[in-house]
């Protein structure tokens, strides 16, 4: 039923649950686990301009550190239990580069965290799972986390 199941990670606290489903389906479908972490492109153009330039190289490394670490726990973690997988770290606004693999790699099914965030956070800032969901071709489902904030 599903070839191709996608573990979008930020590797924040919380996101285990999902990394749970995700390596559970993977194997009961003898599936691909393909991990990806995505630089968010916003938080490096924050430090964008002539006096930030070396804030923004420091926070565009660490991101690509985090993510570099995220992806290879995810990977250690599935190999664990016998899952094969694909691991990217990728630059850009995180739903749109995660709706682009989907189509990009074929994706079967997205297995995405979500945590409890405040309305007003929400509101302003909205969803990268939200946006997912609902922009997706392929199914996605949701793992809320038990971590809030």
């Amino acid at each position: 039923m599903y070839d191709r199941i996608l573990l979008p990670t930020d590797g924040t606290k919380g996101v285990d649950r999902a990394v749970d489903h995700a390596i559970d389906a993977a194997n009961r479908y003898d599936a691909t686990l393909h991990v990806l972490f995505v630089v968010d492109s916003d938080i490096v153009n924050a430090y964008s301009g002539d006096e930030f330039v070396d804030e923004a190289e420091g926070a565009e490394s660490t991101l690509e550190d985090l993510g570099d670490v995220a992806v290879e726990d995810v990977a250690t973690r599935a190999a664990e239990a016998g899952v094969d997988t694909v691991t990217a770290v990728i630059h850009g606004v995180p739903h749109e580069e995660i709706l682009r693999y989907i189509d990009d790699e074929e994706i079967d099914l997205t297995v995405i965290g979500s945590k409890n965030r405040p309305g007003d956070y929400r509101r302003m800032l909205g969803s990268v799972t939200e946006r997912v969901s609902r922009m997706s071709t392929a199914p996605v489902s949701i793992v809320k986390t038990t971590v809030s904030g």
